[in-house]
């Protein structure tokens, strides 16, 4: 997953504040288990302690020690509820307890109250076994006047292992609250950042070719939905001014092809009046070679217009693209033969596709026509066709100039050319490719370049096979 994905951050906003609230809750529910706990505690021995000092101490004086001795034992059973009782008067002990059954500490080693404490007071005494004893005490007046000092402790062990096993299970459970809300959050966030994925897929279909498609839009009335709605009007504009600029193309091409094949005629008759001087002669033949590349450029943008509207589409028939690729590099021969340039072509067997012959056949001369410009005398060109996984493949390879890395995703680009000294000042308006690019995506086919700079280049045709 990219960590720098909104769905990744939201994953980990979600884990993370989920977890730090299960870790504060755990924290404030153990703080408060532990203080109401050891409050409880402290509360339950005082009780007993000035339950001590009300019933057996007040006349103790007539009953006498032994008879508040036999009571604590038969109430309070120090020894088997493993608890301590201490009564003193003064520097003397009354009464104290027997150490506990489990022998969990020693009442004996329990040090004394100082004579300064409180009426009522707590203390704690860690046992040599690590027993921690919490004594609560009070002071206590009989009907005689004598002052009693009356401690009752209790363990804290049993507290301390309940709140060790809730630290346990709450350790524990962390990780499986992170799991269950990591895995929580991943569905709700892949759920509600669906339409995203679906739109982004959509965007991704849309080109120049199919700007009439729009994105989808789901019923959910939150902003990706007025999102999609506000793609879809942006589209739409695109769409429209997309369609202006196609129509202002084909109506300007097709008004200038009158006054442009005037203008060569004329152009034409002067070179070859012979009352011309030999320098205005000179003038006019130039003037109709750029009237014949001005031409040939509102040609090609004539044709991309008639591209672009879906004409490559109306007249499409199955035919044999090897033979076709094979008779076209033999007429381009001819033309290579100036520069003592070898086409080779390797197109044994047959290759049937579904297009428009003219089209595909302008293909392979517009490839072959632009490896002949960039190619050096005495170089060599390979044309080759072949089917590969249900697709047809014609490829044109060279060993010319090469084109530069920077501008190799631009070569497709309309009236795009690399610079005059790269390119060797060769001529051209810079939309052979573009019209191989159109053809190839009127037909479904695409078509990539490589190329390394003194080696050559390569130009790859992939075509979909007839299905008839």
């Amino acid at each position: 997953m990219n960590t720098r994905s909104i769905s990744f951050r939201l994953l980990v906003w979600c884990a993370g504040l989920s977890s730090g609230i299960f870790i504060l809750s755990g924290i404030l529910f153990y703080s408060s288990l532990q203080h109401f706990l050891k409050n409880d505690v402290r509360e339950s021995q005082e009780r007993r302690a000035r339950q001590i000092a009300d019933t057996l101490l007040t006349h103790v004086n007539q009953t006498g020690s032994s008879y508040v001795a036999e009571e604590i034992e038969k109430f309070y059973a120090p020894e088997i509820n493993d608890r301590f009782i201490r009564i003193t008067r003064g520097d003397s002990v009354l009464y104290l307890s027997g150490a506990p059954n489990d022998q969990s500490f020693d009442p004996k080693e329990v040090p004394a109250t100082p004579t300064t404490a409180k009426d009522e007071f707590y203390q704690t005494f860690q046992s040599p076994g690590k027993k921690t004893l919490l004594i609560a005490g009070i002071h206590s007046q009989a009907q005689d006047g004598a002052e009693y000092l009356v401690e009752v402790g209790t363990l804290l062990d049993p507290m301390e292992t309940m709140l060790n096993h809730l630290l346990l299970q709450l350790v524990f459970g962390l990780p499986v609250v992170v799991v269950i809300t990591t895995a929580g959050g991943y569905l709700l966030v892949r759920q509600a950042l669906a339409p995203v994925e679906s739109i982004t897929r959509a965007a991704e279909r849309i080109t120049q070719h199919n700007l009439s498609e729009r994105l989808p839009i789901s019923k959910t009335g939150d902003e990706l939905e007025r999102l999609a709605f506000s793609l879809n009007r942006m589209i739409a504009r695109l769409d429209d001014a997309f369609q202006n600029s196609k129509r202002f193309v084909a109506d300007a091409s097709h008004e200038l092809r009158t006054p442009l094949t005037i203008l060569r005629g004329e152009l034409e008759n002067l070179v070859e009046a012979s009352r011309l001087d030999a320098e205005v002669r000179e003038r006019a033949a130039s003037m109709f070679e750029e009237a014949i590349r001005l031409s040939r450029i509102v040609e090609q943008l004539f044709m991309l217009s008639r591209l672009d509207a879906g004409e490559a589409q109306a007249e499409w028939s199955s035919f044999d693209l090897a033979g076709m690729a094979k008779n076209t590099a033999e007429q381009m021969s001819l033309l290579a033969e100036d520069k003592n340039i070898s086409i080779t072509c390797d197109a044994k067997q047959a290759v049937i596709v579904e297009g428009d012959p003219s089209r595909l056949k302008q293909v392979v001369v517009n490839l072959l026509d632009n490896a002949i410009k960039y190619t050096p005398p005495n170089g060599q060109i390979e044309l080759r066709v072949h089917a590969v996984n249900g697709h047809a493949l014609l490829e044109v390879e060279d060993n010319g100039t090469g084109i530069p890395a920077e501008a190799l995703p631009h070569v497709f680009d309309r009236f795009y050319r690399v610079d005059q000294i790269r390119s060797g000042g060769i001529e051209g308006a810079g939309l052979g490719l573009s019209i191989v690019e159109s053809i190839c995506a009127a037909h479904g086919a695409s078509v990539e370049a490589e190329s390394t700079v003194g080696k050559g280049s390569r130009f790859l045709v992939k075509l979909p096979l007839s299905r008839n």
